[in-house]
């Protein structure tokens, strides 16, 4: 099946200048909403605390839920409505870091039967996190992502460009230098472990001349930076879900970079001498159909469970929903074209294999010397050898059919 016809040929490539903009602009507007909202929005899991969903028979609003909430101690919590206005439920959210939290879900039960009355409220779902464990799981979580992009470097590496050797280096250096900023700098935090981590892996892949890694870690760091960008701007929480809906965006954007670079390494076996933007362009527009069909589909099914999940899984489909576009944009206007900013032109496909014993000694055996030429002279005189002879044939011939006559 296919819904573009064959020799389709769109100028994507000469487009990056556009779409390098789009991006910049994409990722600077991600980075201020960060800064203006001092980092994610964290939810109960990063950032502890307790998260209550309660279910109301009779119309109440977010006032009275904290009005009611004030004999334990949580009549600042964030109470906001979930779901459909009809449905009267309501999430309750409490971070103080000095919140008791053994025994305080049966305390808000009991605060709630005294306020409401008993059956006419429902404790839907209880989420209780220490600020210790929130912290842990935080940071594990960002190690997580670093760590995905980090291996898929090393793999993209030395599958595409058969350096592996290059790939283990660029590994190990990264990994000195993270030890290194993280005994130095241990009180900075994770965060900015990371970001340097990321900088010097970019570095080091456009000093090892690793096009398709550097092409590979650039969509993906866009590609995250622009999903998180989205949720603090539409002030969504960033909590364990989100986190695994982006590690599942790496993969997917991965493997669809993955089938463009596949494709683009096979046409420059076939290009010769034709410039590189045109056989990445070729290379594109030949795996279009496959990237429209796969990402159509993903997005139909993706847009049923945002719609149809619910609100507990309703951030999960949204962030995945984020990512399956601008990974599928990345993959088109990022990842091919960054092929094309390192000084070289051509990317090297494969490491120029070194002669076999049997051509290396053929090649140190002493070769038989020329034989002398002749000189003009002597080719000349050997030229005229045969004529000469030819000319005493025709004579002596003449002679004898004279001689015959005269015997008649």
């Amino acid at each position: 099946m296919e819904l573009i016809k064959p020799g389709i040929n769109i100028n994507f490539v000469g487009q990056r200048g556009k779409a390098f903009v789009v991006s910049g602009l994409l990722i600077l507007m991600a980075i201020v909403s960060l800064i203006w909202h001092g980092g994610p929005n964290y939810g109960i899991d990063f950032a502890g605390g307790i998260l209550m969903q309660v279910r109301f028979k009779a119309p109440t609003d977010p006032a009275a839920i904290k009005e009611a909430l004030k004999p334990v101690g949580m009549a600042n919590s964030l109470v906001q409505s979930f779901g459909e206005e009809k449905d009267n439920e309501f999430l309750i959210r409490d971070e103080q870091k000095d919140l008791k939290l053994q025994g305080l879900a049966d305390r808000v039960r009991n605060t709630l039967k005294a306020t409401y009355g008993a059956g006419n409220y429902e404790v839907r779902r209880v989420e209780m996190v220490g600020p210790k464990v929130g912290k842990d799981l935080r940071e594990k979580a960002l190690l997580a992502i670093f760590f995905a992009i980090l291996f898929i470097s090393v793999y993209i590496s030395g599958r595409f460009e058969a350096k592996w050797m290059l790939s283990v280096i660029m590994a190990g250096v990264l990994g000195i230098v993270t030890f290194m900023v993280f005994t130095l700098f241990a009180g900075a935090g994770i965060v900015w472990l990371i970001v340097v981590a990321l900088v010097v892996t970019v570095g080091l892949c456009w000093l090892l001349k690793l096009r398709y890694a550097l092409g590979a870690i650039v969509a993906l760091i866009h590609d995250v930076t622009v999903t998180v960008g989205v949720f603090s701007i539409l002030d969504k929480e960033f909590t364990l879900a989100t986190v695994a809906a982006l590690l599942t965006i790496i993969g997917y954007s991965l493997n669809d970079t993955i089938i463009v670079y596949d494709r683009i390494r096979e046409n420059l076996k076939k290009a010769g001498k034709a410039p590189l933007d045109i056989t990445i362009n070729s290379s594109v527009n030949q795996t279009l159909s496959r990237t429209i069909l796969t990402s159509g589909t993903t997005l139909a099914v993706l847009l049923c469970l945002y719609i149809l999940g619910g609100g507990v899984i309703q951030d999960f489909a949204l962030a995945l929903l984020i990512g399956v576009v601008v990974g599928t944009y990345s993959s088109i206007f990022v990842a091919s074209p960054v092929l094309l900013l390192l000084p070289e032109g051509k990317p090297t496909v494969a490491l120029k294999k070194k002669p076999g014993a049997k051509v290396a000694a053929k090649r140190a055996a002493p070769q038989p010397e020329p034989a002398p030429q002749p000189s003009p002279a002597v080719e000349a005189a050997q030229k005229a050898r045969p004529a000469k002879a030819a000319s005493a044939k025709k004579r002596k011939k003449k002679k004898g059919k004279k001689k015959k006559k005269k015997r008649r």
